[in-house]
């Protein structure tokens, strides 16, 4: 038996260890907002806040999901503000993806 919070965090405790106790229910976070868009390298998707409560506060209303099939074993995700440009910390490592979308991939990916 599962009980929620105000807040929208739902508790079970599970006998099989893989499951995690913690979780939201479906109708908390965002869904997809139109279609997703395919891009060079993966895909794009507008996304929008649901009306459920909110756990920090200032939640931004609608977010631009970007996913790029990298390799065969690396999927990159980024959740951005298509409404204000925020600071990114620069690393030496890390460059912008250039290449196109992996095939034969080794996951899947479900929105």
């Amino acid at each position: 038996q599962s009980a929620c919070s105000l807040r929208g965090c739902c508790w079970s405790p599970e006998s099989d260890t893989s499951v995690p106790w913690c979780f939201f229910s479906p109708n908390h976070g965002y869904k997809v907002q139109g279609s997703q868009r395919s891009t060079k390298a993966g895909f794009e998707a507008t996304l929008s806040r649901l009306p459920s409560p909110s756990l920090f506060g200032n939640d931004i209303q609608t977010v631009l999901l970007t996913g790029e099939y990298q390799t065969k074993n690396r999927f990159r995700f980024k959740i951005t503000d298509p409404g204000a440009r925020r600071f990114e910390v620069p690393h030496e490592h890390v460059r912008p993806f250039t290449g196109t979308a992996a095939s034969e991939l080794g996951y899947r990916v479900h929105m």
